[in-house]
């Protein structure tokens, strides 16, 4: 049986991966950054539910999270299908993750620069939102990106929960095949083919910043 005549089924599922890397991504980095602020906030109102909830999210393996949002939730009233389920539980994840990334970012802004704005009249909120956190912001670009990678490589655990990603294709093609070998060779050199160009990018871009501090 030609193997070439499922390469299809194959990039469907690809597309569904890559899909759900996006969605969970910069709906993540987005929810992240509010983590990250929150747990910075010196208000305890803030601060606190926002620590809760990096330290679940960096705490609890992606996998339990996708069975608590598909299996779970339907036990209180929620009920998600699998794609939604699976975004969802990805964002979590990645919010979670990336909160820490934006807030070592934060920190590694020299304080110097900010008691310089002070100086020079600023309020604090200015100097937060005009000096500390533009930096903050680039100084997190590498190691966000290299989470976007691991988080295009998360979306196989997706396949748990019904999704029809890439490495839910590849099973329903290997148990019609019976050639689990190369069906899942393949998979792994499509996940190589993208990972690796990324992890380059990221390593040539983080280069570059490191330059430009310079």
């Amino acid at each position: 049986m030609n193997l070439a005549d499922y390469l299809p089924q194959l990039g469907q599922g690809l597309l569904v991966s890559l899909q759900l890397t996006v969605i969970s991504v910069v709906a993540g980095y987005a929810i992240g950054l509010a983590f990250a602020l929150g747990v910075a906030s010196r208000n305890p109102w803030l601060r606190w539910p926002a620590l809760v909830l990096v330290e679940v999210g960096r705490s609890i393996p992606a996998l339990v999270v996708l069975y608590i949002v598909y299996y779970g939730l339907p036990s209180v009233g929620i009920l998600l299908d699998s794609f939604p389920a699976a975004a969802a539980g990805l964002t979590f994840t990645a919010a979670a993750y990336s909160s820490e990334m934006f807030r070592a970012g934060i920190r590694s802004v020299p304080k110097g620069q900010t008691e310089a704005a002070l100086a020079l009249g600023l309020s604090r909120r200015s100097v937060f939102g005009r000096v500390v956190l533009p930096q903050g912001l680039r100084s997190a670009i590498p190691p966000l990106m290299g989470l976007a990678i691991q988080s295009f490589q998360g979306t196989s655990l997706a396949y748990s929960i019904s999704v029809n990603e890439l490495m839910s294709q590849a099973y329903q093609i290997s148990a019609v095949t019976f050639q689990y070998l190369q069906v899942y060779a393949i998979t792994g050199l499509i996940y190589v083919i993208i990972a690796v160009p990324s992890t380059w990018a990221s390593v040539y871009v983080e280069h570059r910043l490191a330059r430009g501090q310079a």
